[in-house]
Parts: structure tokens; sequence; C-alpha cells
């Protein structure tokens, strides 16, 4: 699928936090000039015992699903004419459905917290496998994400120097482009501290080389993305201390948050430690994860 074709896809459950998924993704749809499809998980309980009530054939409940997607997603085309709105019912666990939609999409958008199929997607397994094999961003929406008061859109982005660090700089810069937004490039650090010169590991213990260690690590970071968006604001911090709490704090006046998926020194292990369960949790803003 060409990327001019690709969807931003929502996954979509009728949660609070799906609801603002689905807000920011159709806000982003219509400012890439790209299709919305919102996606809902249809899973099949299966009781072990004997539930009182009365028992939906499965083809009724589905079509009833189906129904209901179809008319939220009338009620955008009305808001927003010109915006191509899909939808699609997808059935299986929640991980395989998702991964699928992220091979055909742009990004994937996703509630911080959901119901139903997309429940528990950044809490356990299914976040590891989304996160590790998906094909596309994919970005998750707080339900209390509320806009910041400032001149300027503000994107900030995670930078250590990894393969996927300069994955999240592009779609970082991108994003800015989009939104006439500036990117503020965050760089965490402790000392001591490995300048990864050569691929191995060298330890500096000198704060002021440390220091500059690290912003020229962050200068060839952002070097070929600032290249090709001249017009794209960009400033970098070095903050002291754990990834976590520089990417929090700088988060407190964003807009977005990207990281890469898996990183080194600062930002290792992202999404499969505390790290991630901080930023997630805590960030009152999205969290674009790239890979």
């Amino acid at each position: 699928m060409s990327s001019q074709a690709a969807p931003v896809v929502v996954g979509y459950d009728g949660s609070s936090a799906s609801r603002s998924a689905l807000r920011w993704a159709t806000a982003e749809a219509i400012r890439e000039h790209a299709p919305l499809r919102i996606a809902e998980v249809f899973e099949v309980a299966v009781m072990t015992r004997p539930s009182p009530g009365t028992v939906v054939p499965l083809a009724a409940l589905r079509t009833a699903r189906e129904q209901g997607l179809e008319a939220l997603a009338e009620s955008i085309r009305l808001q927003h004419p010109h915006l191509k709105v899909e939808t699609v019912l997808v059935e299986g666990l929640p991980a395989a459905s998702l991964l699928e939609q992220t091979e055909q999409a742009r990004m994937v958008v996703l509630g911080s917290r959901g119901l139903g199929g997309w429940t528990g997607l950044l809490l356990g397994s299914v976040a590891v496998q989304v996160s590790t094999h998906a094909h596309c961003p994919i970005v998750v929406v707080p339900a209390d994400v509320r806009p910041r008061m400032h001149d300027k859109p503000t994107i900030v982005v995670g930078v250590d120097g990894s393969k996927t660090s300069a994955k999240a700089v592009e779609f970082a810069f991108d994003q800015a482009e989009e939104h006439n937004a500036k990117v503020v490039a965050v760089h965490a650090w402790t000392s001591p501290y490995s300048t990864y010169t050569s691929g191995e590991g060298d330890l500096l213990f000198n704060r002021a080389q440390v220091e500059e260690a690290g912003r020229l690590l962050v200068s060839e970071s952002l070097a070929g993305a600032a290249t090709e968006h001249p017009d794209v604001e960009h400033e970098v911090r070095l903050i002291t201390g754990q990834p976590a709490r520089a990417l929090l704090i700088a988060a407190e006046s964003a807009d977005l948050v990207v990281v890469g998926s898996r990183g080194r020194g600062g930002f290792t292990g992202l999404l499969l430690g505390s790290v991630s369960q901080s930023v997630l949790h805590h960030a009152h803003c999205p969290v674009a994860i790239v890979r």
C-alpha cells in the first residue's frame, strides 16, 4: 500500500481513552490527507459455567457491533465531509489482530487503557508483541490528554544514538512539519557515561566531557532530519538522571513524546521495563513508539 493511501488506524472499544485516541487520530488523518480506519476487536467469551440472561446469536452480535461502528464513522463523515472513514471489525486475539493492521497503516493510534479486546494492551504480553513487531509507529493517547497552553506545539523526542532513535527523530521532525511544531531533543545521561565510540562503550567521568559527548551525539543524530526539514525549529536538552524522568519532565509541556522501541544507553529496553511503564502511565500527552 502506498504511503498516500495508507490509513491512520485507531483501535476503538468505546472507552474514554479510545475516544480520546479517535479524536487524535481523526485530526491526524485530516492533517495528513489520509484515510481514517476505525478498528474494533471482536472477541467471543467462552463461559465455563451457565450464566443468567438471554443468549445472543453470534451473527446478531457481530451485526450489532458492525452497525455501531458504521454509525460512529458516519458521525465523523458528517463533521468532516472530505475525510475518508473506514471501519473494520477484527476477529481474533488483540495482538495478532493489531499487528495485521500495522502492515497497512501509516500509524496505529490507541488509548492508554481500554475495554474488551484492547484491555491490557500496554500492561502485558500484547504490548511487547506489538512494540516488537509493529510495521508502523504506534501512538498511545491517554484518556486525560489536554491541550497545552503555548504559542507553538512541542514534540519531544528521546535521543540515544541507536538505530531506532534515528527513526524516532525522523518521525518527530515529520510530525513537527505537519503540526507546525518545534522539536525538543532530550538526551539523558548518568556518570560514568558511555560514548559508544566505534561501537565500543568507552567510559567518561569528567562532567564537561560527558556533556560535550552527549551534545555531539544529539547533534549528529539530528543532522539528517534537520537538513530535510530546514523550517522546523529544534532545541537540545541534556538532562542528568534516568531516561524516564528526563522524558516525563520534558513531557510536562509537550504535545507528543516520541521514542524508539529499543535503544541503547539511557533508553535501553524502553518498552520492556520500568521506563516504558513510567512514560506511558504518567505522561499526560500522546506517546509515539517508533521502530
